[in-house]
């Protein structure tokens, strides 16, 4: 910075003419929307449909894999037009893609119809996801996505405010109060609200999409963006062998597989075990209280959690704390071991033991990404290995959600979170041994 020059600042930056403002929201608002209501908010619907709790979790769990191997495919998407036409493209087939679901609904095999359609769209919308990045990265200089780092965050955590929280809650007003159903009993008469909840979503993302049509920069093509197929293979191929022959790298995948094992097991159970009937084990809330517990209270003590977490790190180092924050991650599950004991029904007692769950896990969570930002990620493709490890994070994820349906019918909820308890102890040993080998 030049002598006397007055530093950047947020507030002249968001009200300076073409700010970033106009698209930064809204952009990752729609990243998250797609991806919360894909990958989160399906378990409940198929859970509401009628699906037992092993092949709502499985279908929903499936929808992951699109984003876990969105790095394969990200080079291609640098070769053709600009950003901006993928963002509004995407966003243009997930809007007009979720009306299509809310019609399927009506058809004699919708299942068949809107699962596959679940899986066209998680493509796009990983593509959605790569493109908008895309945009960021290259139309703003470095200064300038330093300071909109916190509205992308705060911005991207809105989506799953609105659809964990807003739209799970709607869906349960809308069954009981305006259609007039049981509230507790699952099956086909869920239709009526969650086709309302899908066009919803469709008309909101097609709305973004008219508006980053006027206000979305380009994004410029980036330096070393491949100019043919060949060109964008290779690059790829560079990036897997550069990639393995990190120093300890082996011991950096087991971590970036296994850091979340237990929490893998537990974020499809965890809704289910509050909607399931206290006769089987659960513990009988609706989905407006799911919608509110889970999408509000949860989602700020995640927020809150990883605020803090982030200071921790800050003040004290990341090869200090690493093992600290593992046990932050891991160790509240017990919350989820006690409720299924007592099945408390008084909603203060619930709310305190999802809350204590959420910002333990936003404390922790901190320490697994600033490890992959600092240890695994470093080198010639910088970028792309850290969206390997994200891509590990997620593919954890992905396998543990298929079976986490099909074990807790097996076992029963208290035996389960008996399980995801044992499955802890994988993410302590990874965690004590992760190496350090790059300055922090």
């Amino acid at each position: 910075m030049a002598p006397g020059a007055r530093p950047p600042s947020l507030l002249r930056a968001m009200f300076a003419p073409g700010t970033p403002m106009l698209w930064v929201p809204s952009g990752y608002f729609a990243m998250a929307l797609t991806y919360m209501m894909l990958t989160s908010v399906t378990s409940i619907m198929f859970k509401n449909l009628g699906m037992d709790n092993g092949q709502a979790a499985q279908y929903a769990s499936y929808l992951i894999l699109a984003y876990t191997i969105k790095p394969l495919f990200a080079p291609f998407v640098e070769m053709y037009r600009t950003k901006k036409f993928f963002v509004l493209c995407a966003q243009l087939i997930v809007g007009v893609g979720f009306a299509g679901v809310a019609l399927a609904m009506s058809l004699p095999d919708y299942m068949v119809i809107m699962v596959f359609l679940f899986g066209v769209l998680s493509l796009v919308g990983a593509t959605q996801d790569i493109a908008s990045d895309g945009v960021y990265v290259t139309s703003l200089d470095s200064k300038t996505q330093s300071l909109f780092c916190g509205i992308q965050s705060l911005s991207w955590n809105v989506g799953p405010i609105v659809a964990s929280g807003g739209m799970v809650y709607l869906s349960g007003w809308l069954h009981t109060h305006y259609f007039k159903h049981e509230a507790g009993v699952f099956g086909p008469a869920w239709i009526d609200s969650w086709r309302v909840i899908f066009f919803i979503v469709a008309g909101i993302t097609l709305l973004t999409a008219v508006w980053h049509l006027r206000v979305m920069p380009d994004g410029a093509r980036a330096a070393n963006a491949p100019r043919s197929v060949a060109d964008a293979a290779f690059i790829l191929k560079d990036s897997f062998v550069t990639f393995f022959q990190k120093r300890d790298v082996w011991l950096m995948v087991g971590f970036a597989f296994v850091f979340r094992l237990s929490i893998g097991l537990l974020e499809k159970i965890g809704p289910f075990f509050m909607v399931d009937p206290v006769a089987q084990g659960g513990l009988g809330l609706s989905n407006e209280m799911l919608g509110l517990i889970y999408g509000t209270y949860g989602l700020i003590a995640v927020l809150l959690g990883s605020l803090l977490g982030g200071i921790f790190v800050a003040r004290r180092g990341l090869r200090r704390t690493l093992f600290t924050l593992c046990c932050a991650v891991n160790i509240p599950n017990v919350t989820f071991l006690l409720m299924s004991y007592y099945q408390p029904d008084n909603l203060i007692v619930i709310c305190a033991g999802v809350a204590t769950e959420k910002f333990f896990y936003g404390f922790g969570s901190v320490g697994f990404m600033i490890y992959l930002m600092q240890q695994l990620a470093p080198g010639k493709y910088s970028t792309t290995h850290y969206a390997f490890g994200t891509g590990l994070m997620g593919l954890c994820m992905m396998v543990t959600g298929v079976v986490s349906g099909h074990l807790q019918q097996l076992l029963g909820y208290v035996h389960y979170f008996w399980l995801v308890m044992a499955a802890t102890l994988p993410s302590f040993l990874v965690t004590w041994f992760a190496p350090f080998h790059h300055q922090e």
